[in-house]
């Protein structure tokens, strides 16, 4: 039963989008595929159950004495009978508790990681090989204001020397997380690599509009603050809004 019910859980999420709460976009046919597999093992492993259950019950039947009268005899008590005056057959009854976290997936399913995280999670931009090139970075698209990924904003203007975000209306989309100090609050994207079990977050703080409540996801549009933070891996870059906008989360929430 166990069996089936991981099976029936992992192919739920992997032919929804749901899946994307935990995993890369390129995973999904390995998801579908080990869904299949386990509830195609424990179907087959509960018909075979199934079978050996209605076997036994005959042979069972036939055990039984019957005295000259025609009348039943009682077999003689198993020795666990005999002993201890229970049956294990069945198998402890606290197993069944190992369903429930199956059983929750089905019926809560936990959210995209969020701010709790990203708040425990440093800023980390590392130096692209743009920074060590004698060509250094390609010029920006056009665009006014232009959208970028947080992702290219960080590294933008933390290690390109030529500062092509100054003076730049850009548009930055992700959740919100509040800062330490009061009123102080990031744009926040979280990133992964293989599933959320290997996350790490991008901040950018956001100056100049109040925070919007906390994990709802937003468009900020607004010009690179300087702040000094640059050529530094855990820098924290920061921007002055003009506008922020709420927005639905978005079907694949990390970058």
């Amino acid at each position: 039963m166990l069996l089936i019910l991981i099976g029936g859980a992992l192919l739920r999420i992997s032919l929804t989008d749901m899946y994307l709460r935990y995993v890369k976009d390129g995973l999904r046919p390995a998801l579908i595929a080990a869904g299949a597999i386990l509830l195609l093992v424990g179907l087959v492993s509960a018909v075979r159950d199934g079978i050996q259950r209605r076997a036994v019950e005959p042979a069972a039947d036939a055990g039984h004495a019957h005295a000259a009268d025609g009348e039943p005899v009682a077999p003689a008590p198993a020795a666990d009978e005999a002993g201890h005056g229970h049956d294990h057959s069945a198998g402890p009854r606290a197993a069944w508790l190992l369903c429930l976290p199956v059983l929750a997936l089905f019926l809560i399913a936990p959210p995209a990681l969020g701010s709790y995280t990203a708040s425990r999670s440093d800023n980390v931009v590392a130096k692209p090989a743009a920074a060590n090139n004698d060509a250094g970075f390609p010029a920006l698209p056009p665009g006014d204001p232009l959208p970028m990924t947080l992702a290219d904003f960080l590294i933008r203007s933390v290690w390109d020397t030529a500062a092509p975000l100054k003076d730049r209306d850009v548009q930055l989309t992700g959740f919100v997380t509040p800062g330490k100090s009061a009123g102080t609050w990031y744009v926040t994207r979280m990133v992964i690599s293989c599933c959320a079990a290997d996350a790490f977050a991008r901040k950018i703080e956001v100056h100049g509009a109040a925070a919007p409540p906390t994990d709802s996801w937003v468009t900020v549009t607004g010009r690179w603050l300087p702040n000094g933070q640059v050529q530094a891996d855990d820098a924290m870059p920061a921007l002055t809004a003009a506008k922020v906008d709420r927005v639905p989360t978005p079907k694949e929430p990390y970058e």
